[in-house]
């Protein structure tokens, strides 16, 4: 009888933050702010000599988004394998894109993390490797698994992050999701901690200068 009772409260909580279909409309939002600053990040590659400034900024603004991402798709993954009936029903991703999930978040991580360890380490090695070419390393892993993930999901970003967009009038064709508010203060708190970071610590891409 305690569980029955409960029952009703844990689902109008859950609807009041989105539930799985909030979820997923946040991961998407935060999908198209990595999409524009990876591609912001790509443009530095061209001119990486003259533009390396900005590419340690808008690599270490991508920081705080990319945890949220992480922390948005590990919430979901522990939700479903917890048996929660919402995620349950809403169901896995395609079982080759669960497979490649932790390799998308190992791969950003090692890009990011190798990034951040070349502007305060300068030419030094870890293990006996030099630090450069582990941030190419990653860097090449990342792009062929973050090419596939991209390929898999964009199609669907435009329906999701445009139903969060619509103005109150649109809220009966947004399905009457919550969490609007909360899904775009997360996305901003990510933005953020990452310009935070990026402010404080795009100085250190001087390092770099050491073996251009």
């Amino acid at each position: 009888m305690y569980r029955t009772a409960d029952a009703p409260r844990r689902t109008a909580s859950t609807r009041g933050r989105g539930g799985a279909d909030g979820n997923e409309r946040l991961t998407a939002i935060t999908g198209v702010v990595l999409l524009v600053l990876f591609a912001a990040e790509g443009v530095t590659l061209l001119q990486l000599r003259g533009l390396l400034y900005w590419h340690y900024f808008i690599g270490l603004l991508l920081i705080g988004p990319v945890c949220v991402k992480i922390a948005s798709t590990a919430y979901r993954f522990t939700r479903y394998y917890t048996r929660h009936p919402e995620y349950v029903r809403k169901g896995p991703p395609a079982p080759l894109l669960r497979l490649l999930g932790p390799f998308v978040i190992l791969t950003s991580v090692g890009v990011l993390g190798t990034g951040v360890a070349l502007g305060l380490a300068g030419t030094r090695t870890y293990a006996g490797v030099p630090i450069l070419l582990l941030h190419k390393a990653s860097f090449v892993l990342w792009a062929a698994v973050m090419t596939a993930h991209v390929l898999a999901y964009v199609w669907r970003l435009p329906a999701l992050v445009g139903a969060d967009l619509r103005s109150s009038r649109g809220r009966r064709a947004m399905g009457a999701i919550g969490g609007r508010g909360l899904r775009w203060s997360i996305t901003a708190v990510g933005l953020g901690g990452g310009l935070v970071a990026a402010m404080a610590g795009a100085h250190l891409a001087a390092h770099w200068s050491w073996f251009r």
